[in-house]
């Protein structure tokens, strides 16, 4: 891999020069391994350790299909589903990769004894497939997540809603945590010329994840003057949220889960905070029943902070811990969009306050292409910024998932993979310079 890296930190991205590198035979990837998808059996979820699971292999660089490219990752990052991956829950991925495998030739190669994890990275083309035009070799790049065949007509309004649509490195192999990965040329998006390879890396899943949830008219819709409730406001995602609530001329309603995390939100321009710790919420009396009371207290805490108004919007991803009390708190006519459910997937609320009340529920899944560009040229207008907390080596990717399975991190967890170390890859010092201030504010020092 040297001679690649070599190239790429040298600064030249002229075309020839990229396609006439050699490719190795094998390069570096983080696995989890299918004779091992039994190893936490028996154990409750957050006992789970990510550290024995994942592992860093030397694999085959994969032949390429038609409409793909090659990428050499410079960087990448740790999202909640490659969490799930390492303790194979809500099951094991390597039923993803054995359904996609009998769809097609090309997908069989996807059907591995090893899943290479990984939905997000920053990197620079190598290759691409002879049928591929608008992407060339030596493209600094970022990928989004969404793999799709567009073969059905339900694809063709909004992607997601195809019935071969996947998450890439979650249900599809050859993910971004690896110096090398195969992504469809329909996932590539122009890297920030301003952001560091760790930068660049760290907002695609949650970043593209939350336009659809909250802006998109797919989701949420949000429009200016909006209160919004934003579960986990310093995390991985809801700091996206945040953000584009502030940026949108909403008024996010920040729920964080220590001091430290709430001055994050504050540092980000969020004037409305509660930190649910502190305060001793206790949405459910025992894992069977739920508090009414609990849901009552934390909208009069709402109110207090309004000036005696419940949001119009919810960005509910907790899920199965907070589902209750976002349907009792949000006001008549509002709306409770939901994806992830890190909690868990069994919702329960009464609905009562669902139907008498004409809120509606939206299930929001991460965003198509097009609404993953929207986000992407949000970061590359310098609208929206990395909320980037920590950068682990490829080596040390147990670690960090760990890290995200305990909640010990703020903002997004990034991955060097082949950049030597932080702070490489800013193309445009210019616009870094002027957007500094802005970037560091996002920043967990």
């Amino acid at each position: 891999m040297q001679p690649i890296r070599d190239a790429i930190l040298s600064g030249d991205r002229s075309a020839p020069a990229y396609a006439a590198l050699p490719l190795p035979e094998s390069y570096r990837a983080v696995t989890v391994h299918k004779d091992e998808v039994d190893m936490f059996e028996g154990l409750e979820a957050k006992d789970k350790d990510p550290r024995r699971s994942l592992h860093l292999d030397e694999v085959p660089v994969p032949e390429l299909a038609p409409g793909e490219a090659l990428v050499a990752v410079m960087a990448s990052s740790i999202n909640y589903n490659t969490v799930w991956t390492s303790i194979f829950e809500p099951m094991p991925t390597f039923g993803f990769l054995e359904r996609y495998g009998r769809t097609s030739p090309f997908a069989k190669r996807h059907d591995l004894p090893y899943h290479i994890v990984g939905s997000d990275l920053a990197g620079v083309v190598l290759r691409t497939a002879p049928d591929v035009n608008l992407w060339k070799p030596g493209q600094e790049v970022v990928a989004h997540c969404l793999s799709v065949e567009l073969e059905h007509h339900d694809g063709h309004n909004d992607t997601m809603l195809d019935p071969e649509q996947r998450i890439w490195g979650f249900e599809t192999n050859f993910g971004g945590l690896a110096e090398l990965a195969i992504v469809k040329t329909n996932q590539l998006m122009p890297k920030p010329e301003h952001l560091t390879w760790e930068e660049a890396a760290s907002p695609g899943l949650v970043n593209s994840t939350a336009y659809r949830q909250l802006i998109s008219r797919n989701g949420a819709g949000m429009k200016l003057g909006d209160r919004v409730l934003i579960w986990g406001a310093s995390g991985g995602l809801g700091s996206y949220a945040t953000q584009m609530a502030l940026a949108g001329g909403g008024q996010p309603i920040c729920v964080v889960s220590s001091p430290e995390k709430a001055q994050l939100c504050r540092s980000m321009g969020a004037e409305l905070v509660i930190d649910r710790n502190a305060e001793g919420y206790r949405f459910w009396k025992d894992p069977q029943t739920q508090d009414p009371k609990e849901w009552r207290r934390f909208g009069t805490r709402i109110r207090e902070l309004t000036g005696g108004h419940d949001p119009d919007i919810v960005f509910e991803h907790p899920g199965r811990e907070t589902f209750g009390a976002s349907v009792f708190v949000t006001r008549k006519g509002g709306t409770i969009v939901t994806c992830a459910s890190t909690s868990g997937y069994q919702h329960e609320y009464d609905n009562r306050y669902l139907w008498m009340s004409l809120k509606r529920i939206i299930g929001s899944h991460f965003a198509n292409y097009r609404e993953a560009w929207e986000a992407n040229s949000l970061i590359r207008r310098g609208l929206i910024h990395p909320t980037l907390s920590k950068t682990y080596s490829l080596d040390q990717v147990g670690q960090a998932a760990y890290d995200v399975h305990q909640n010990r991190h703020q903002g997004k967890v990034g991955v060097l993979t082949l950049a030597p170390e932080p702070g490489l890859g800013v193309s445009d010092p210019d616009k870094r310079a002027a957007l500094e201030t802005q970037i560091n504010r996002f920043r967990d020092h």
